[in-house]
């Protein structure tokens, strides 16, 4: 069992053992899996797992570059801080390669930037966004119209004080989305223990589905763990927590290995736009992803 705090609130993970199989079939498989490992191995164990790729995306881009604060756009600030990142990654991590979705300010669909990933056996995929708060229409008054009759005028409003980085990780909404990515890329967590390539999954055959729910569960972990040590960064240098969170999001739906989208601010906020346009503010973000890529990279290549 493993606790998390998502937002404040506190969700509880519990593995779910699958209905359509009795607990002592699915015991039983477990164990001609592990004899079947020693089996292909014999006394030459796997090679360790390492953390190889990481993909780097910058969120928008071209036509999709709505949101903006006071002098800057999301899409901009973005991939300033991708390259950077990307930058600082091939410096200080030399034993990864890093792949961008994009490098300039162009367009890429949603389910493209993570096909990117597939195509390319991610070890890693991180997406890069600002955050902002919705612009909301109310209530300023009334006035006459040409007929003497009273009708409402509205404005547009902003809230511009809320500040702070979350995290996100793929929600339950779209876990079969990410089915085929996965069947196309099995080998990325799981290889330490599995050397099998799924190509042959039977959507029929419980082995195939329990082989498919244990590496969908060990992304999930993954990500979590992930986007944990990012916040955790993040909040080290004083910026405000407001938590690792589950959402539904196409661009990490499809992912077929651990993948998180993170918020590094609000660029409706002038001050948290001031500083994620700042050379400094910058650097302190991309230290912080740095850190946690580090610990998380030391960590699962010690499992």
């Amino acid at each position: 069992m493993m606790n998390i705090i998502f937002a404040q609130t506190e969700y509880t993970i519990r593995p779910k053992l699958m209905k359509i199989i009795p607990l002592k079939r699915y015991i039983s498989l477990l164990l001609l899996l592990m004899v079947f490992s020693v089996a292909a191995f014999g006394s030459n164990p796997p090679a360790a797992y390492r953390i190889k790729t990481i993909v780097i995306d910058a969120g928008h881009g071209g036509h999709d570059g709505h949101t903006h604060g006071s002098f800057s756009k999301e899409k901009d600030v973005a991939l300033q801080v991708a390259l950077l990142l990307g930058k600082s990654i091939e410096e200080k991590i030399k034993d990864v390669k890093v792949i961008y979705t994009r490098t300039s300010d162009v367009f890429v669909p949603l389910y493209e930037r993570v096909g990117i990933a597939n195509r390319a056996k991610a070890d890693l995929f991180i997406s890069i966004h600002c955050n902002s708060m919705p612009v909301k229409r109310v209530l300023n008054g009334y006035k006459k119209d040409s007929r003497g009759r009273k009708v409402p005028v509205y404005k547009t409003v902003q809230s511009t004080s809320t500040r702070g980085t979350e995290t996100f990780v793929s929600g339950f909404g779209r876990l079969d989305e990410q089915d085929v990515a996965m069947r196309e890329n099995a080998s990325i967590l799981l290889e330490k223990d599995y050397k099998e390539n799924y190509e042959g999954y039977d959507p029929k055959d419980p082995e195939s589905i329990i082989m498919l729910s244990l590496m969908k569960n060990a992304f999930r972990e993954q990500s979590i763990k992930l986007a944990t040590f990012m916040q955790d960064e993040y909040t080290q240098t004083g910026r405000v927590d407001r938590g690792v969170k589950e959402q539904s999001l196409a661009v990490l739906a499809r992912a077929g290995m651990p993948a998180v989208l993170t918020e590094i601010g609000f660029i409706s906020n002038p001050t948290e736009e001031e500083y994620m346009n700042s050379e400094s503010g910058q650097n302190e973000i991309v230290n912080c992803l740095l850190k946690a890529i580090q610990s998380y990279k030391k960590q699962v290549e010690l499992e």
